[in-house]
């Protein structure tokens, strides 16, 4: 199970693609974020997330499509770039929120600086860092 962070990180991912736009939305909407729900996400993100909700399920669709694909059909090629924005403008919002779930899963690692063999005292690295 991924957290909202991570599914919004992967749905980031997915936009910044080769494929066109409404392609990409519709992957990153399916892919990653179809099962998020509002209440696992900060308060802040919530009514963006429901207006891409809203956009992406608003058109009642022709028969062997989904609500997202007759949705992302119908909008204009400006109208899937500003839904796509708002999903990276959402990620952006979760990145800067304090308790942000990935950057708090690894704590600070405890390096040691050696010069010419003697331990010269400890660094802290985040674990990041220490697993590159």
């Amino acid at each position: 199970m991924h957290t909202a962070w991570e599914q919004f990180h992967h749905a980031t991912l997915e936009l910044v693609r080769s494929a066109p736009i409404k392609q990409r939305l519709i992957c990153a909407y399916r892919r990653h974020l179809s099962e998020l729900r509002a209440e696992q996400l900060p308060g802040e993100v919530r009514e963006p997330f429901g207006q891409i909700l809203r956009s992406l399920s608003g058109v009642q669709p022709l028969r062997g499509e989904d609500q997202v694909a007759a949705s992302v059909r119908k909008m204009s090629s400006h109208e899937a770039d500003e839904c796509a924005a708002l999903i990276v403008e959402i990620f952006c919002s979760m990145c800067r929120a304090p308790a942000a779930p990935a950057r708090t899963a690894n704590p600070p690692v405890k390096l040691h600086r050696v010069a010419e063999g003697k331990d010269t005292g400890e660094v802290e690295s985040p674990a990041w860092m220490a697993n590159s």
